[in-house]
C-alpha cells in the first residue's frame, strides 16, 4: 500500500468487513442508500465502526447506488437489491439529494463490476450539477472514450475496476488516465 508503492494515499473501497486494512490511509465508508437491505444501509457499518477507530483510518462517508446496467451484477446479488432504474435520472436525483443532506461526504454511481452498461451521461449530469458533492462513476467502463464521457457528464472521480485485472489491459492505465485528465 502506500506506505510500500508510492506517495499517494490508499483510500479502500471495501466489499466487507474482512477487507479492512490499517495500512491504509482512509475508508469509503459506504451506504447503499439506493437499496432497502438494512445490512448494507447501517448494519455493516456499525460492525465496521469499532474497527476503524480502533486502525484510526478516517472514514469517507459515501452514498453508495446501483444503477441498472443491463444485467445483473455480483453488487446487485451480493447486497440483495434492486437497483435505480437507468431510464430515470430524477429518482437517482432524489436519492443524492437525500445523501447531501445526511451528510454524505461523495456520491458513488455505481453500475456493478463486469456491468454490461455503464451509468447513464445523462444521470451523472443531472446529479452532479445539482448535489454540492463530489460524485464517482464506475462500472461498466471498458474504454478510454467511456472514461472521457463520465467525467465530461460531471463526474469527479471515474472507476475503472475489473477491466485493469487482465494482465493484457494493464498497458491501457495511462490512455485511461490520460482521457479522463484531458476533461479537468
Amino acid at each position: 500500500m502506500k506506505k510500500a508503492a508510492g506517495e499517494l494515499p490508499v483510500i479502500l473501497f471495501p466489499g466487507s468487513l474482512y477487507q479492512i486494512s490499517g495500512k491504509a490511509d482512509a475508508l469509503l465508508y459506504l451506504s447503499l442508500i439506493s437499496g432497502r437491505n438494512p445490512a448494507h444501509l447501517i448494519d455493516n457499518q456499525v460492525l465496521a465502526a469499532p474497527i476503524l477507530w480502533q486502525l484510526g483510518l478516517e472514514a469517507i462517508s459515501c452514498a453508495y447506488m446501483l444503477v441498472e446496467s443491463g444485467q445483473m451484477t455480483s453488487a446487485e446479488f451480493m447486497s440483495n437489491s434492486r437497483p435505480l432504474p437507468r431510464n430515470k435520472p430524477d429518482l437517482t436525483l432524489a436519492h443524492a439529494l437525500a445523501a447531501q443532506y445526511l451528510g454524505f461526504k461523495l456520491i458513488y454511481l455505481e453500475a456493478g463490476s463486469g456491468a454490461q452498461l455503464p451509468v447513464p451521461d445523462e444521470m451523472i449530469t443531472v446529479v452532479s450539477q445539482t448535489v454540492s458533492v463530489p460524485v464517482i462513476a464506475g462500472g461498466g467502463i471498458r474504454t478510454p472514450e467511456t472514461a472521457r464521457k463520465k467525467a465530461e457528464a460531471g463526474a469527479s472521480f471515474v472507476v475503472v475496476g475489473n477491466f485493469f485485472e487482465t494482465r493484457e489491459n494493464h498497458s491501457q492505465i495511462r490512455e485511461f488516465a490520460d482521457a479522463i485528465h484531458q476533461v479537468k
